[in-house]
């Protein structure tokens, strides 16, 4: 199986290219290209239609995306044309001879409003420009026979730009923090996301399970919590593993306290039962995936940081 990976370079595409499944086949690529990988923009819909009627992959695995959320109420030119635009270019060049298209989308399709987890089938209504777009790309990829969105939520690891590595970061510059406890969902670390991706083409390429696998799935780690609670897990696991001498004193804040230019969700828990079924794997609960990600960190060192 030949599978073309989008955002290579990214903390989800690390985590991917890191456990890649035998017999694939990887090219992998990134918006500036590098040693060994393609360049690919994916604002530009015709260059990734061309990478795709080039080479030919079984699978796009679509898991770069346009993340910056509050950035994307400021340039929503932008986060539809990579979030939106760049599924629907993949979908249309992939129909031309068949091939399929994974999709990774977000919980902020989602309002927030209803205060119980989202089932796939749910009805979206995004908030901003940033979800709206995801929502948009979601379409462009069920359209395709062989598309399918795979959701998920909070995503962090030990590389890239993201929460935890915030979080780590503060903690050890600052005596308190202020962190929102009003906006709840799951974390989910790219590992754990990684290992349900590949589950998710595995199983779409075996005649025996493809029938029976949604086009439309939700993952993440088991449990729920605020960013507060993430913080504060930071801390103290930070402490606990040796990452940080001491953990801030973190005090929570309302939404309202701390406004933001995009609105976010208040509540965008998904429920992954389905899902968890579907692919045969069993979650881990998030402050266990955290653990495995700061132990992670602390046995790579400094560097990580």
């Amino acid at each position: 199986m030949k599978v073309l990976l989008t955002g290579a370079t990214g903390q989800l595409g690390q985590a991917l290219s890191a456990t890649c499944l035998p017999g694939v086949t990887l090219m992998s690529s990134s918006r500036a290209g590098g040693l060994g990988l393609l360049a690919l923009d994916l604002a530009d819909a015709q260059a990734c239609r061309s990478v795709v009627l080039e080479h030919r992959p079984d699978v796009v695995l679509n898991a770069a995306a346009y993340t910056a959320v509050d950035r994307a109420e400021q340039e929503p030119e932008q986060a539809q044309a990579v979030n939106a635009g760049a599924p629907a270019a993949f979908a249309e060049a992939l129909a031309t001879y068949g091939g399929q298209l994974l999709q990774l989308s977000t919980d902020f399709v989602f309002n927030g409003r209803q205060g119980t987890p989202y089932g796939p089938e749910q009805r979206v209504n995004p908030l901003g420009v940033y979800g709206a777009s995801k929502a948009e790309g979601e379409t462009a990829a069920l359209l395709l026979p062989g598309g399918r969105v795979l959701r998920t939520s909070w995503v962090y690891g030990p590389v890239g730009r993201n929460f935890c590595l915030r979080m780590l970061r503060l903690h050890r510059e600052k005596p308190e923090l202020g962190v929102v406890a009003d906006q709840v969902g799951c974390p989910t670390a790219t590992h754990t996301l990684a290992a349900a991706c590949w589950r998710v083409l595995a199983r779409a390429a075996d005649p025996s399970t493809r029938d029976s696998l949604p086009r439309l799935l939700h993952w993440s780690d088991a449990g729920a919590a605020s960013w507060y609670d993430f913080a504060v897990a930071i801390g103290d696991l930070g402490v606990e593993l040796g990452l940080l001498s001491t953990a801030a004193q973190v005090q929570p804040f309302t939404t309202a306290e701390y406004p933001t230019p995009a609105r976010r969700p208040s509540y965008s828990l998904l429920d992954c039962r389905g899902s968890r079924v579907a692919l045969g794997l069993e979650p881990l609960h998030w402050r266990q995936a955290l653990r495995q990600v700061l132990l992670r960190i602390a046995s790579a060192g400094e560097d990580m940081l």
